[in-house]
């Protein structure tokens, strides 16, 4: 076992606690960004001037009426602006354009004295447009042609042999929605300026470090005249890796051109027209099974709608093709990608990042073709899981592939599946307008950042002379409870109790040059450093207490704040950390980790990108009203793999968080642009909470039932743990399985039934009515089923944008 993952006897890491935030968080006292505004004095308050056009050249820029508002400070335009317009790490993100490339997108920024005068100021200012054409479909997009950054193609094998093999082919297309972060907390920057010269912001940011970039080359400064702090968030999601760097960005041009503190910070309908979301994708494939429903090939074109500039577009589509695969080994596999350009925000990072888009593809073809095979959709995914030795297509070995068996086998069991199956057929039989399913599904996730110079991070740890504990590191905390973990790793690492240790918040002049906290791998890298730096200041005491009782430093042992010499008496920590001062003995520790054996070349897409992949299986039961398509989640059993966990409380509520998370996705978060020729044309038109549903209490199944999977210790990882941030959402796909399965069961058996993403109640009800209609028929629909019943005057065209289309080869047999 590596000395990273070997844990010491009794140790605080795996000991079930609550978040270290918890007592603040439901008191209300935790601090925030937007909270620090009150403690500031003479803040200035930011508020944009948006573009009223999902395209247009702006051709006059007005700011002085607005200067005669009263409460009015400053306008902020591209003129002020002393080193580099733009705020993107690609360099394609201008922080005042000069063409307007979506709804909302703001081309300058007031200063007043109140929000409400920003406001006031902001609407004084005179703007002057010429609209230019705008794609807001992928599907626009991809038919002009409309495409940015790389286009990479994942390839094993010859696919042409593989569908030569196949006794079956299907071909099909489907487009699938993206999804809002709708955090709690939206994007908020406090900039302050001291008084020589140094620019200290306070940003709700997942990526401190780039946060501090981006302010120093939009202000023209060196990074060390730069300081970012992120004392927690009230959610990230991935929205807040990239999106916060341009208004930090603002708030600090702001600060450095007046003087004074400024603070923006954008209200909820603001936040969502103005940031970036999970990637839509569209998709095209064709897929090969054997006589035995064994994958045999696969060829697909994956089309990620990436808005108006790259941001993190290339990473996620990237990803995406890396998990087309899920669980399942397909022999021969050809994967394109490309990143559609349109006229909407510039989608970004969310949990799993392009993992669920890539894993929608080959689930959504499982469940559509199973029928059509006639073989169970449990049996069809079980038969095609990886088998020890085998290669995921980007030439990385499936390591662990037993854990894929023993999580499917576990919720089997757990969730008594077979019998409630049964209950469900005989339920099924005597309901004609109520109709329920079982489905499950298995998740296959890589855990490392896809680029390998992310993989490392820092942290600086302090022990003072009345022996409490100080802990930096780079990771930063959105309520995931990361930093509770690193915690339970100071603590074990220095055989101290908890109450000996504390953080203290992420600050770019402690840990430099961090990634961000994102890839489900802050735990892995942070605990890795911070275990390191504890190491280094544990050795150097080990030393001194030696001397004190007379062992060698090797046989010195720390627990629960007692050291202690095998076979000789003991001392405590407090007592030793003063004895090693007065000996001038160094009690801090900068930490460094760097996760080993990885390697990625982007231009083959081939290599070993991820250190492990995480496990995990998850079987839902649900009912659906046949008149409505409305339906209710009854039950959820899941078993995932989290290693030996660092804090089990933490991670199973991270599982349940996550799975929601990808339930809302998959079945009601319904992102929708208008796309009409009017006025309104780029216009978000789902704003706010009353238009956007998220996922309540309601939608909570009436059981739900988590474990994590037992003995799955991961060498070389921080004490044998694995990451829980991402992989538990894609569980959710079980949801939408069984939601088709459900509205199949309206039709003859057989039936194979297409169902739009999200699968609100509008899309299963025409998914039911597909079935239905392979009932009154007589036989399964083929051809295209995907095709929505014509509906008066509409020329059979699909209802739904999401909709999807299915068609089947010649050679399927069926």
């Amino acid at each position: 076992m590596s000395q990273l993952s070997e844990r010491p006897a009794n140790p605080v890491v795996g000991q079930e606690i609550p978040h270290e935030s918890a007592a603040l968080h439901v008191t209300g006292t935790a601090l925030y960004t937007d909270d620090l505004v009150g403690r500031t004095h003479g803040v200035l308050h930011a508020y944009p001037v948006r573009g009223e056009h999902a395209h247009a050249t702006v051709t006059r820029l007005g700011v002085a009426p607005a200067l005669d508002v009263p409460g009015v400070v400053r306008v902020l335009t591209a003129d002020d602006v002393p080193g580099v317009n733009d705020a993107g790490v690609k360099h394609d993100e201008p922080l005042f354009p000069t063409e307007v490339m979506y709804v909302g997108h703001p081309v300058a920024w007031v200063l007043g004295e109140t929000l409400e005068q920003a406001r006031l100021g902001a609407e004084a200012v005179e703007v002057d447009y010429a609209p230019l054409p705008s794609l807001i479909g992928v599907t626009e997009a991809i038919a002009a042609g409309s495409f940015q950054g790389a286009q990479p193609t994942v390839r094993r094998g010859d696919v042409d042999s593989g569908f030569d093999r196949a006794a079956h082919v299907f071909t099909g297309e489907v487009e699938f929605a993206g999804q809002e972060h709708f955090y709690l907390e939206t994007h908020a920057s406090l900039a302050q300026v001291d008084e020589g010269g140094q620019v200290f912001v306070q940003s709700s940011t997942q990526h401190p470090s780039e946060t501090q970039e981006i302010v120093s080359h939009v202000l023209g400064v060196p990074a060390h005249e730069v300081t970012v702090q992120c004392l927690r968030m009230g959610g990230g999601f991935g929205g807040k890796e990239m999106q916060p760097h341009g208004y930090a960005a603002i708030a600090a041009l702001g600060a450095t051109l007046t003087g004074r503190p400024v603070r923006l910070r954008l209200n909820r309908t603001q936040d969502i027209t103005m940031s970036g979301k999970r990637h839509g994708f569209h998709a095209e494939w064709r897929v090969g099974f054997s006589q035995d429903g064994r994958l045999e090939a696969l060829d697909a074109t994956l089309t990620s709608d990436g808005g108006w500039s790259l941001d993190l577009s290339e990473p996620v589509l990237a990803r995406a093709l890396c998990h087309i695969d899920n669980a399942y080994w397909i022999p021969d596999v050809r994967v394109n990608g490309r990143i559609a350009k349109t006229h909407k925000t510039s989608q970004t990072a969310f949990r799993g990042f392009g993992g669920p888009q890539g894993m929608f593809v080959i689930e959504d073809i499982l469940g559509r073709c199973a029928p059509l095979l006639g073989i169970d959709p449990l049996e069809l995914r079980s038969r095609n899981f990886y088998t020890e030795g085998q290669h995921t297509p980007y030439g990385m070995l499936v390591r662990h592939p037993d854990r894929l068996d023993a999580t499917w086998s576990q919720v089997l069991a757990g969730g008594d599946v077979e019998r409630r199956r049964a209950e469900i057929a005989e339920f099924n039989a005597t309901h004609e307008h109520t109709k329920r399913a079982l489905a499950m599904t298995p998740v296959k996730f890589g855990i490392s950042f896809n680029l390998t110079a992310f993989n490392q991070a820092g942290a600086l740890v302090l022990v003072y002379k009345d022996g409490s504990v100080l802990v930096n590191h780079g990771g930063t905390e959105m309520g995931q409870g990361l930093h509770t973990k690193m915690l339970q790793v100071a603590a074990t690492t220095l055989g101290l109790p908890l109450s000996k240790v504390r953080l203290a918040p992420t600050r770019t002049d402690k840990v430099p040059n961090t990634s961000a906290t994102a890839a489900s791998s802050g735990a892995d890298l942070n605990g890795g450093a911070v275990k390191n730096a504890c190491e280094q200041i544990r050795e150097r005491l080990a030393v001194v207490a030696a001397g004190r009782l007379g062992v060698p430093a090797a046989d010195v042992r720390f627990h629960d704040g007692t050291v202690s010499g095998l076979g000789a008496g003991d001392m405590g920590w407090d007592e030793l950390v003063r004895i090693a001062y007065f000996q001038r003995v160094q009690l801090s520790a900068s930490g460094y980790y760097r996760t080993e054996g990885l390697h990625w070349d982007s231009s083959t897409m081939q290599g070993t990108p991820f250190k492990y992949f995480a496990y995990g299986v998850a079987a839902t039961e649900v009912e659906v009203d046949g008149f409505t398509g409305a339906y209710r989640t009854r039950r959820v059993d899941i078993v995932h793999d989290v290693g030996d966990s660092l804090s089990p409380l933490i991670d199973i509520g991270q599982i349940e968080g996550g799975f929601v998370q990808g339930a809302g996705w998959l079945t009601l978060e319904d992102l929708r642009w208008d796309t009409s020729d009017g006025p309104r044309r780029g216009r978000l038109s789902t704003q706010a909470a009353s238009t956007y549903k998220l996922p309540s209490l309601s939608e909570m199944p009436e059981v739900f039932n988590v474990s994590l999977l037992d003995k799955a210790h991961e060498e070389g990882a921080v004490y044998g743990s694995k990451a829980v941030g991402e992989p538990p959402l894609m569980l959710a796909f079980s949801v939408r399985e069984a939601l088709r399965e459900a509205a199949a069961a309206f039709g003859p058996a057989g039936v194979s039934v297409d169902l739009a993403s999200p699968a609100t109640p509008e899309a299963v009800y025409w998914a039911v009515e597909q079935a239905r209609a392979a009932h009154e028929h007589g036989h399964v629909v083929e051809g295209a089923p995907g095709r929505v019943p014509d509906q008066p005057g509409s020329e059979a065209t699909p209802m739904l944008p999401n909709s999807e289309r299915i068609q089947y080869g010649v050679r399927s047999g069926v």
